[in-house]
């Protein structure tokens, strides 16, 4: 007989913001808000959604030789996130709408893609209509992030497409807090008391 108990208590924190808990988190994770991609048994990976590098899209795809077209407009001008410590050196494209490029995953109506043909669209004015590029990501191995979570390192809520994409970076954190009902970062603490 299988024991069903336990995967009902599965933490499962795919499509969800991760918020840094002040004093829990530190380097460079700390004060950060991550979308988490994708959460397994075996892991866990997100992205920074809240750190923008001097780096512009502009700036990027000409260090990629794409020819920028006319009708990539402001985009340009949009930064490239630090996605998190691991891989810098690789992009990663969070995008809607979740259509499919050469290496995409769904995340339901958002869509992961690590190929160049995303970044070769928007070079030309086309590709998705919403979209953060990181380079970068965060990374948890197997029951990494459930042992943070115990210690309270992580408050998470969930994510809304107006945070991930429209909202200005700075005011992600606190937007994010927003839903939890708190609305004065001063007021966490990383300390719980066990009676």
């Amino acid at each position: 007989m299988i024991d069903d108990s336990q995967s009902e208590n599965v933490l499962n924190l795919s499509r969800q913001l991760l918020v840094a808990m002040p004093g829990k988190v530190g380097g460079s994770l700390a004060n950060t808000v991550i979308y988490v991609c994708e959460h397994t048994e075996q892991g866990a990976l997100g992205l920074v959604i809240n750190r923008p590098t001097d780096l512009t899209v502009g700036d990027l795809l000409k260090r990629l030789d794409l020819p920028l077209s006319l009708e990539i407009g402001a985009r340009q001008q949009a930064p490239v996130f630090f996605g998190g410590p691991v891989q810098t050196d690789r992009g990663f494209v969070l995008h809607m709408p979740a259509q499919g490029y050469s290496s995409s995953i769904k995340l339901g109506e958002i869509a992961l893609t690590t190929s160049r043909d995303v970044l070769q669209d928007v070079a030309v004015g086309k590709g998705p209509e919403h979209m953060l590029i990181t380079l970068g990501y965060a990374g948890w191995g197997a029951g990494q992030l459930e042992d943070e979570m115990s210690q309270n390192a992580w408050l998470h809520v969930d994510a809304t497409n107006h945070i991930l994409f429209d909202m200005e970076p700075e005011k992600r954190y606190d937007a994010a807090l927003a839903q939890l009902g708190i609305t004065n970062p001063i007021m966490l603490t990383g300390d719980v008391g066990h009676a």
